[in-house]
């Protein structure tokens, strides 16, 4: 061997030097974490925060890397853990740093948007939010150099003049670092807006006395002598025949009694008002509200009712789909409950022959004269069929009843006397 060459000894040391390193103290580790903390307080940009980003997540990739020693007492944090954890408060310190972005800020306004739209305000509180929503546009008009237009008072209407702000906000492509003050000028301004809204008196706010109040419930109350006196003022609505009245205090108040009542005068006044809410509880079985859907006359929710008749495991619903559908008096509910002529029970089979006297539908007069042919051994179902087929009215409906003016049954013969 030469003198110039380098000993295998040597040579291997300095290929050592020049090779990565991968396994580091705890020190050198806790080193370079102070080191990130110290850059990260001093970038200024966004990319100083991306160098930052990177070199955290190279020190985390060392940290699972290296073959850190294990705590001496049972009780101490490892310090591959302590050295974790200290690397995630780095990492939140570095996402607060972060922006603002204008893409945040516009995600922010919609949300205002959406809270301005769908909630109800007390009048006190519609004010405040349209103030604080002209000074907000106005603001951002200066802001981005444009105009932004209120068209009206409405909550809708406000909502979306806040969209419109979001949508300029979006497009004008405003960078974090270049756009930084006038990024800040809107976020200033959208938590503004922010705080406004959310102080703003919302329509839960108010107790259950002041929401009926403002509904003008106890102006309805001259005396005192019915208890509660919402009870008084559910009276005063149906002598004036005022559904929303009673939807008011059907809606407000908690209590079963009031309920009930609410519920009586609604099956009495059958108002188109009552609609959307009888539907939605007839959607959950209730047969009040099922009546009241037959004296509205609405086929709107025949589809949910003819899902009841067949309830035969509940007969008191079955019972009051029968006679809403009746009441109704679609014929889209014809078959299901001529289906239901032939029911095991004698009570099923005459309230189906009733429903389909009130519906009219001729294709029942057939089905209707089996019954009424002895196919029936109940004689009231049978004089519940006769009843149908006056109901129906037709020429060959009224034939098929007056067959039976000698009947064994005295109330089948009432029905023949009638076409008589």
């Amino acid at each position: 061997m030469s003198e110039d060459e380098p000993e295998n000894g040597d040579a291997d040391g300095e290929a050592a030097d020049d090779a990565e390193q991968t396994d580091y103290s705890v020190e050198e580790l806790r080193d370079r974490l102070e080191e990130l903390q110290e850059l990260l307080d001093a970038a200024e940009t966004e990319a100083d925060l991306d160098d930052v980003e990177a070199d955290v997540e190279s020190l985390e990739a060392d940290v699972e890397a290296s073959d850190l020693p294990e705590p001496d007492d049972e009780d101490e944090d490892a310090p591959e853990e302590e050295l974790v954890a200290d690397i995630e408060d780095v990492q939140s310190d570095l996402e607060e740093a972060r922006g603002p972005y204008a893409e945040d800020v516009a995600s922010d306004l919609g949300d205002v948007a959406s809270t301005v739209a769908d909630t109800r305000w007390t009048e006190d509180g519609h004010e405040d939010v349209l103030a604080a929503v002209e000074t907000f546009v106005d603001d951002a008009g200066d802001a981005l150099d444009d105009s932004f237009d209120v068209d009206d008072e409405e909550p809708e209407a406000l909502a979306d003049a806040l969209e419109a702000v979001a949508d300029a906000i979006e497009s004008a492509g405003l960078d974090a670092d270049d756009d930084a003050e006038l990024i800040a000028t809107l976020l200033e301004a959208t938590e503004t807006l922010q705080a406004a809204v959310e102080d703003a008196e919302e329509w839960d706010d108010l107790s259950i006395r002041e929401q009926l109040d403002y509904h003008g419930v106890y102006d309805q109350v001259d005396h005192r002598k019915d208890f509660p006196p919402e009870w008084h003022a559910l009276k005063v609505y149906e002598k004036n025949f005022d559904a929303e009245g009673v939807l008011v205090v059907l809606d407000r108040l908690d209590s079963d009694f009031m309920e009930r009542h609410c519920m009586e005068v609604l099956e009495k006044l059958g108002p188109e008002e009552a609609l959307d809410e009888m539907s939605q509880r007839a959607q959950r079985r209730d047969k009040a509200a099922i009546r009241i859907l037959g004296k509205i006359g609405s086929e709107e929710p025949v589809e949910t009712l003819v899902d009841y008749v067949d309830a035969d495991s509940d007969p008191e619903l079955q019972k009051a789909t029968f006679r809403a559908l009746g009441e109704i008096g679609t014929e889209e509910a014809t078959q299901p409950i001529a289906n239901k002529l032939v029911a095991d029970s004698e009570d099923t089979r005459s309230r189906a022959a009733r429903a389909l006297g009130l519906i009219g539908d001729t294709r029942a007069i057939s089905p209707l004269a089996d019954v009424l042919a002895d196919e029936d051994e109940a004689d009231r179902v049978r004089a519940s069929a006769a009843w149908a087929l006056n109901q129906i009215g037709t020429e060959a409906a009224l034939e098929e009843v007056s067959g039976y003016v000698d009947d064994r049954a005295f109330i089948v013969q009432a029905e023949a006397e009638k076409v008589a």
